[in-house]
């Protein structure tokens, strides 16, 4: 066990993505964590106990993106992209949490004694099996893994081939259904937070009114539905999957290798992602996806790559890259 008491708020505790940038701040991970009272740990001896499962005690409280990708085996750090082998992980506060935790997180569990702040990330409440914590779960591992858990202020019922979560607490999460890969129908009544369906490879998310930026980034085969409008960089590489929307701000489909993005509305989108025509296969599919008319699927367009041109990509002064047509 680790035990580790914070006299201030510290942000990125237990992040297995080690992206530690934001804001144009950088770090180390091999760094000390700040504001410890008697310990040195560093950003990576927190991380590094959970994935052999030791235990992490915090006293204090936590800041903002708590257990970012818990669980998962990061492909830019040499895994596979999917959930690591190891999925016992336990992180326990004494305090309060900040904001986005449990973004991308897809197993473990997060015990707190205090209060956590919204936005949540792909994390729900469950029942908890220690006196004096609330328990969070990764909605993930929870339909995928460990059906046992009894949701706190939502329900979960079996569903035709896997189960049906609908999340009705009002609560806003991001990241939901990250790198799920099995078949589960959720139902997001209300909003949700950036991400919804990072990495998702089976399953459907429907989201009933709007969703942040991100939303169907990486997709990779599932299916995400917001019947509202979506933030910029919706369908952000995505590889296979369906991605239908109200309608979007900023532009969509950025870097897109596969898959299908529909929209009520039109939307802007970024090479290699351009409007292709809609046949009746597609119509078939929205009416099915979002309960509409044989005249209202009509009005809907589809964005998909355009195999028959050919993009370089750019690389601009900031570090991104913009893809351009080859003439």
């Amino acid at each position: 066990m680790i035990e580790i008491e914070l006299l201030s708020r510290v942000d990125n505790l237990c992040d297995y993505t080690f992206d530690f940038c934001w804001h144009n701040r950088q770090f180390d991970p091999d760094t000390p964590t700040p504001y410890q009272n008697g310990t040195e740990y560093t950003y990576r001896d927190l991380t590094d106990a959970l994935k052999m499962e030791t235990e992490v005690h915090i006293t204090g409280d936590v800041g903002k993106r708590l257990a970012q990708g818990m669980g998962a085996d990061i492909r830019h750090l040499g895994g596979t992209g999917g959930i690591g082998t190891r999925t016992t992980s336990r992180i326990f506060v004494d305090g309060d949490v900040g904001s986005e935790a449990g973004l991308g997180m897809v197993a473990g569990a997060v015990y707190v004694s205090g209060m956590v702040e919204e936005p949540l990330g792909n994390i729900i409440e469950v029942r908890s099996d220690v006196a004096g914590y609330r328990k969070f779960v990764s909605v993930t591992d929870l339909l995928c893994n460990h059906r046992h858990e009894v949701p706190v202020s939502n329900s979960l019922d079996p569903g035709g081939v896997g189960l049906r979560l609908v999340l009705n607490d009002g609560i806003l999460r991001g990241t939901l259904c990250a790198r799920c890969d099995c078949p589960v129908d959720v139902i997001v009544e209300g909003d949700a937070h950036n991400g919804t369906g990072l990495l998702m490879r089976q399953g459907t998310v429907t989201v009933t009114r709007d969703a942040g930026m991100n939303t169907g980034a990486h997709l990779n085969g599932g299916t995400v539905v917001v019947r509202g409008v979506v933030g910029e960089f919706a369908g952000a590489y995505m590889k296979r999957g369906v991605l239908l929307v109200g309608g979007g701000m900023g532009y969509a489909g950025a870097d897109m290798k596969g898959g299908a993005i529909y929209s009520r509305r039109k939307i802007a989108t970024s090479p290699p992602a351009e409007k292709t025509r809609i046949t009746g296969a597609d119509m078939s599919l929205i009416r099915k996806l979002v309960g509409a008319g044989r005249f209202e699927s009509m009005r809907y367009s589809k964005y998909e790559v355009d195999e028959s041109d050919a993009y370089v990509a750019v690389p601009m002064r900031d570090g991104s890259l913009v893809m351009r047509r080859v003439d």
